[in-house]
């Protein structure tokens, strides 16, 4: 017999993810002591939890689920082969539907795309100050996309409206914003994607800059180029359009908890993580922190299987990036805002509402 911990450990599933599939009926233990409640497994059913894993992230739903392990353990192979090939046409017609959908999408998209002559034209030119720039783009350079099929995302918007020019990175996952004051320019809104390496390069090019003294930025065309004195970083924008990120950063009103950098980091880097079954950006599974805020305005790493028993306002975000989230900040207090378990945690700085992350929450896997 195997305890829980011990199934948990030999299965793969969590042992949250073993407490709810026993509520479901799913994944039954063997024998629960009458006194303590503790559950424990038999050695097949080992067997059976692995099936369960799999079968969950073919996303087979849990009644058919039931009757695949009811099979699996009475040998009964014809209904397991009926229910699995029931579950891929399912699947291949779900694929044939969305391939259709996707199709109406592209043809509506193909309708709205500017014409071939319609390149950009605007010159703008402005200045910045060198040590806000480097900031900015400090605070953004971690969420920037790597994904080929996503070329527009590979580099780093440089939004310029009025008196200022807000930086903005993303990779789907997390969206970083960050603003420097710009005189010069009094014109339209005009927006450019840098690419990465670029905008790497005027990062180095500001961090030769002493006393943080204006540096001058333009756009001519398709061509922008950043020169402190007499050096100068240039180089081709991305010809893409960058996601609406002003409708992204719109979030419900939630709790706010302000916490000690290196304290809470040092939480985050010691305490407990739950592993996503969800691949992320690489496509691989990453390392998850659960996070509650609490009623005294601080934040609870949880523990696994702690984060739905006092309170249900809890976020499950990707550690590494929450960690980068935290040295982008640049500040020893951060606040962190919760909006609800599917909204986006923020990072914000306490001194300005123009420089802040957003990390997607991932869904767990009870």
């Amino acid at each position: 017999m195997r305890s829980i911990g011990e199934m948990a450990r030999d299965s793969g599933l969590s042992v949250s993810a073993l407490r709810f599939y026993d509520r479901a009926g799913v994944l039954v233990p063997a024998w629960v002591d009458p006194v303590s409640g503790y559950r424990w497994y038999g050695p097949e059913q080992c067997e059976e939890a692995r099936l369960l894993t799999r079968l969950r992230r073919a996303g087979m739903p849990l009644p058919d689920i039931r009757l695949v392990l009811a099979g699996w353990s009475g040998a009964d192979t014809d209904l397991v082969r009926k229910l699995l090939q029931a579950h891929l046409r399912r699947l291949e017609r779900g694929l044939s539907d969305a391939r259709s959908e996707f199709s109406a999408v592209r043809a509506l998209l193909e309708g709205r795309e500017k014409p071939m002559t319609s390149l950009r034209t605007a010159v703008v030119r402005l200045t910045v100050p060198a040590a806000e720039l480097a900031a900015a783009l400090d605070a953004v350079r971690f969420a920037a996309g790597t994904d080929p099929e996503l070329p527009m995302l590979g580099g780093v918007l440089f939004d310029i409206e009025g008196g200022a020019l807000r930086v903005v990175a993303t990779d789907r996952y997390r969206m970083a914003v960050a603003q420097a004051r710009a005189t010069g320019h009094d014109g339209a809104r005009e927006q450019v994607i840098v690419p990465v390496p670029l905008a790497d390069a005027m990062r180095a090019l500001l961090s030769g800059e002493d006393g943080g003294g204006p540096v001058r930025l333009s756009v001519d065309g398709d061509r922008v180029t950043l020169e402190a004195g007499d050096r100068q970083a240039a180089g081709q924008c991305l010809d893409h359009d960058f996601p609406d990120y002003r409708r992204l950063v719109r979030l419900p009103a939630g709790r706010r908890a302000v916490v000690d950098v290196p304290a809470f980091r040092e939480a985050l880097e010691t305490g407990p993580v739950r592993r996503s079954e969800t691949p992320g950006p690489d496509g691989v599974p990453c390392d998850l922190s659960v996070l509650r805020p609490e009623a005294d305005g601080t934040v609870t790493v949880c523990a696994d299987g702690e984060e739905g028993d006092a309170d249900p306002n809890y976020v499950a975000v990707n550690r590494e990036f929450l960690l980068h989230a935290l040295a982008a900040g640049a500040r020893d207090r951060l606040v962190l805002e919760f909006g609800a378990p599917t909204a986006p945690l923020a990072v914000r700085r306490a001194d300005t509402e123009d420089t802040f992350s957003l990390l997607m929450p991932v869904r767990l896997e009870n």
